[in-house]
């Protein structure tokens, strides 16, 4: 019989361990203990979640598999990157290739997504992102085509433009959480706070543009709050030169901004969680006049949050000679 005992505890079963260990303390056997050294390997934690890294660690051994050699890296970003993720979060990762996949690949990468989504696990139904050629990764180029593009929820890849950003490059290289391949410092070249501001302030014009030409409309449940959470964040990258979450964007708002605008975020915020059965359902009309009436609102401020030109008064912030 084996009657190996725990060195401190005597205990012969981890059973037994956990018994002691519950009603002793590691401070009462200090002098008993000895210093040890090891690794931890965080590649294989990437994130707290162990389901969810169940799905990513499948994610990229099917990637590696497929790819072979013109795989280069796989990058968690988004709100994974910057630490504000929650159980209602996408999964945003960028995938970064040697070479372009060709198009005889294309059927074989997407039949690897639908294995991926069909995983059980509710993470599995949530992957977004893009697949970069190293080339056009180091930096954004003008005139460069469509990416290969996996949205949120979908099974089947589409050529888009909606991750060739300045944003996404910001993110995964300040912020990216590397599941293979190097540090994305090696491959993206540093983006600049005026690069940063200038697409974001274009974004909010472009966007605002198409949602009053009746484009766009924010009148569901995912898109309203989608609206003024989104504005509150391209404003706070207008402010401070950075890419941080939604949640931060909230909060940052809520400081920063007048306070006729409080309960409009708050709002925004507690309407987050299920949005993919809020898209189905209509928004209050009188949210989607105040979601309207804070993105004009935003338009009219840009200017002067990107230009710095802001002072504090009695507590809130205020520019351009008036209180926002």
């Amino acid at each position: 019989m084996k009657t190996d005992t725990s060195s401190i505890s005597q205990a012969q079963s981890y059973r037994a361990i956990g018994e002691f260990w519950d009603t002793h303390d590691v401070t009462d056997f200090w002098d008993a203990t000895e210093p040890v050294e090891f690794e931890v390997d965080l590649m294989h934690f990437p994130t707290p979640d162990p389901t969810l890294n169940a799905v990513l660690a499948e994610f990229v051994t099917s990637l590696r598999s497929l790819l072979a050699d013109n795989l280069l890296a796989v990058y968690l970003q988004g709100s994974f990157g910057v630490g504000d993720w929650d159980i209602h979060s996408d999964v945003d990762f960028l995938v970064a290739v040697e070479e372009d996949i060709p198009d005889a690949q294309v059927a074989a990468l997407e039949a690897l997504h639908r294995r991926v989504y069909a995983l059980d696990s509710a993470w599995a139904k949530h992957l977004e992102g893009s697949y970069f050629p190293r080339a056009l990764l180091k930096r954004l180029q003008a005139g460069s085509g469509p990416l290969l593009y996996l949205d949120n929820g979908s099974r089947d890849l589409i050529r888009s433009q909606h991750d060739n950003s300045q944003v996404v490059r910001w993110v995964t290289r300040e912020h990216g959480i590397a599941l293979a391949g190097p540090p994305a410092t090696e491959l993206i070249d540093p983006v600049s706070a005026d690069d940063l501001r200038a697409e974001v302030a274009a974004v909010m014009r472009d966007w605002g543009e198409e949602i009053f030409a009746g484009r766009y409309s924010p009148d569901n449940r995912w898109a309203q709050p989608f609206a003024v959470l989104s504005y509150c964040r391209m404003l706070h990258t207008l402010e401070s030169g950075r890419v941080l979450s939604k949640p931060a964007g909230a909060v940052w708002a809520q400081k920063t901004l007048d306070s006729r605008w409080h309960d409009l975020i708050r709002r925004a915020w507690a309407d987050r969680p299920n949005p993919s059965e809020k898209v189905y359902l209509p928004a209050n009309p009188e949210e989607v006049t105040a979601t309207l009436d804070f993105i004009r609102y935003a338009l009219s401020v840009s200017d002067v949050v990107a230009g710095g030109r802001w002072q504090v008064v009695g507590g809130r912030w205020q520019g351009a000679g008036s209180r926002w």
